[in-house]
């Protein structure tokens, strides 16, 4: 496994059985938001968008000795439709896909041609990525606060009610309506940063989008 398959299977744990995994996005700005707190603006955008694409830019981030070290910057494009379908796409440094059609998970390493699949399911639950690819309960599975103004944006934090996630805190980013950013704090004290740009949102998508097709070749672990 390389380095960014590791950064991957660390940031996003799903708790399906033998595979931690990925995801994340959202979407375009409502109009009429730009003073509302964090809580109201996030409300406002799950409940009005269904899906979007855009551009993603992630940091792993290390305390050492009280300076911070950012280190495995990955890139990519994502999709997203709630509830649970989304098209997570690593560009750089190392090509990677990880796809879900609302039932099944795909993990797809090019460089190894090898394709892991796993039941869905509830999968989702606690994880960052049930923010914005689940489905419009988030308190059921979070505990939601304001938590300030930082760097320009107002924060929100979502605390995972489950014990058994793999972080502590999801904080969101907000600006206009937007959720700009995202921070994942684990119990380990490694924070993993995202960026969100060129959002469109609830755009047009074919039926097909989101179906997975093994690539000629690949190796297909179930």
């Amino acid at each position: 496994m390389n380095q960014q398959q590791c950064s991957v299977t660390k940031m996003f744990d799903y708790r399906v059985p033998a595979l931690a995994t990925l995801v994340l996005a959202c979407a375009l700005a409502l109009p009429g938001l730009v003073h509302a707190a964090a809580l109201e603006q996030f409300k406002s955008f799950v409940a009005s968008t269904q899906s979007a694409r855009g551009e993603f830019t992630q940091h792993l981030v290390k305390i050492d000795s009280g300076t911070a070290k950012i280190s495995n910057r990955s890139s990519g494009t994502f999709t997203f439709a709630r509830p649970g379908k989304f098209i997570w796409t690593y560009q750089k440094p190392y090509e990677q896909l990880l796809q879900a059609d609302g039932e099944k998970l795909y993990i797809y390493d090019k460089d190894l041609n090898q394709v892991t699949i796993k039941k869905l399911g509830n999968a989702l639950g606690s994880s960052p990525a049930a923010i914005l690819f689940g489905s419009n309960d988030l308190e059921k599975n979070f505990t939601l606060k304001e938590a300030g103004t930082k760097n320009g944006l107002e924060w929100l934090e979502a605390t995972p009610k489950a014990k058994d996630t793999t972080f502590d805190h999801i904080g969101i980013g907000l600006r206009n309506g937007l959720p700009e950013a995202m921070e994942l704090r684990d119990s380990f004290g490694q924070v993993s940063l995202l960026s969100f740009t060129k959002f469109e949102k609830n755009p047009s998508m074919p039926a097909h989008q989101f179906k997975f097709t093994v690539p000629k070749g690949a190796d297909v672990f179930q």
